[in-house]
């Protein structure tokens, strides 16, 4: 059994370089909700790079994807499919958000979508969707973290003190140093977190098997439905062909709306920058591969874990392998969750108090106020996450699918406000109201749902035509600000 004092140390000694790492570009910032949110405006290639990678990189990434792959099989594969494709939208949103983030002082998705249409009702909305999507994908990493905690040291630290002591440190850097702590944690974490995945990705296989290949043919001869795709059998709980396929649909159409990764649009030096981190991006999928491999190393292992979830660290923990693997295993998981949560955090923060405060109820707060605000923010969220993270007995993947529904909905209302000139206020409200009420009931009440297909296609089934029919059947108030708003987008 490897020495719990050398695992627990190297995590606590990694969280405490995370500290520092977030801490200090807070310095930089300027103390005004520009610089908290969005940088002032400076980020380049690299730190546009990981911050955005980090939302591959999570809990999901470490400990859902090889649950997936351990319980399910080739199921698993979904996540290399959206991932692959889902932001190849915003190589085109991403560009006309910035340039009109530069002119009107942008720093959220739905102020930008409320100026086009020049509704508070319409930001109101967008900022209540987006906190109520990203509490669960924020408890998803806090889970996470919990998960890990608990397992390297045999059940001595329970999840939900896991939890809290890596959120804390979080809370601590994100609430000082807004996005460019994040922007450079996700950088230091990111790195760290490739080359962890290819470590593990093939020792487990060779230690396990002898290699990948003799992995997969062992798999093959004894439980030959891992290795088959959805829809014809599948491993563990069935997934129809219907519902795979729409999975990976509804994870492109929401990937790129997703307001944490749309912010970061606003963050940008240039327009050169986020078309570039575009087209690197789908290289972070080559550090999933590794992950679906430990996954696929644990189905034939000699025991099995409480949860499906579970698998990599209590695969690690139930082998002779050295205390220090172990830690740097618990460190690259840590790593996982805090560069996605910390996005998330502050993302939501700054949404509800942008977006729902200062857009939609008008509250009159000056920069250095909304700072502090937003601060408080923070810590509101990470609370509300946290009891959801102790309460919730389900499985991660499960979690972040749910959270693509709603979010899903914001896709035809930029689209609408970057492009369409005749789009209009009441139809784009109209549609998100239809879709985030449709996704939400069927979130509830499945039995309703004629087809097994994800919710939030349902939701865009309802939305898409409610927008189209409302803005034919209404006509803007200003069309002379609508044809300057889409100039300057087109650039």
């Amino acid at each position: 059994m490897p020495d719990s004092w050398i695992v627990v140390g190297i995590a606590v000694g990694y969280l405490a370089a995370s500290l520092l790492v977030g801490m200090w570009p807070g310095r930089k910032a300027s103390g005004t909700a520009d610089g908290y949110v969005a940088g002032d405006r400076t980020l380049g290639l690299l730190l546009m790079y990981f911050i955005t990678g980090a939302t591959i990189f999570s809990s999901f990434a470490f400990l859902g994807a090889p649950g997936w792959a351990y319980g399910k099989g080739a199921a698993v594969f979904y996540i290399l499919g959206y991932g692959t494709l889902g932001f190849v939208p915003f190589y085109f949103l991403g560009p006309r958000a910035a340039r009109l983030g530069r002119e009107y002082g942008f720093v959220t998705q739905a102020e930008m979508v409320g100026e086009r249409f020049r509704m508070r009702s319409i930001a109101g909305l967008m900022a209540l969707v987006s906190v109520v999507a990203f509490v669960p994908y924020l408890a998803l990493q806090i889970k996470g973290a919990g998960y890990v905690l608990y397992a390297v040291t045999r059940g001595a630290l329970p999840e939900w003190a896991g939890g809290a002591l890596v959120y804390g440190v979080v809370l601590i850097y994100v609430y000082r140093s807004g996005v460019l702590g994040v922007g450079w944690t996700n950088t230091f974490q990111g790195v760290f977190m490739m080359l962890l995945a290819w470590g593990l990705g093939l020792y487990l296989p060779w230690r396990l098997y002898g290699g990948v290949q003799p992995m997969f043919e062992q798999i093959a001869a004894a439980r030959p439905e891992h290795l088959l795709a959805p829809g014809l059998t599948s491993a563990g709980d069935p997934w129809s062909w219907g519902g795979y396929s729409t999975a990976v649909l509804m994870s492109i159409v929401g990937f790129s709306v997703w307001p944490h990764l749309f912010m970061k649009a606003f963050t940008a030096k240039d327009d050169r920058t986020i078309r570039r981190t575009v087209v690197l991006y789908p290289t972070f999928q080559i550090f999933l591969v590794p992950l679906f491999l430990i996954g696929f190393a644990g189905v034939l292992f000699h025991s099995a874990p409480d949860k499906a979830d579970q698998i990599l660290p209590h695969m690690l923990m139930n082998m002779e392998i050295p205390a220090v693997l172990v830690g740097l295993f618990c460190a690259g998981a840590l790593a996982a969750s805090m560069s996605s949560g910390d996005a998330m955090a502050h993302a939501a923060a700054s949404i509800a108090v942008r977006d729902g405060l200062v857009e939609s109820l008008r509250m009159k707060l000056d920069s250095a106020t909304q700072r502090s605000v937003i601060r408080a923010a923070v810590v509101v969220v990470l609370i509300a996450s946290y009891i959801l993270a102790v309460t919730y007995r389900g499985d991660l993947v499960n979690l972040l699918l749910w959270a693509y529904g709603p979010v899903g909905q914001f896709m035809p209302a930029v689209v609408a406000a970057l492009y369409w000139r005749r789009a209009t206020g009441p139809g784009v409200l109209a549609g998100l109201l239809g879709g985030a009420a449709v996704t939400i009931l069927l979130n509830a009440a499945p039995g309703l749902k004629p087809w097994p297909w994800h919710n939030g296609i349902y939701g865009l089934l309802v939305n898409v035509p409610l927008l189209v029919l409302v803005s034919l059947a209404t006509r803007s108030s200003s069309t002379e600000r609508d044809d300057k708003f889409l100039k300057i987008a087109a650039g």
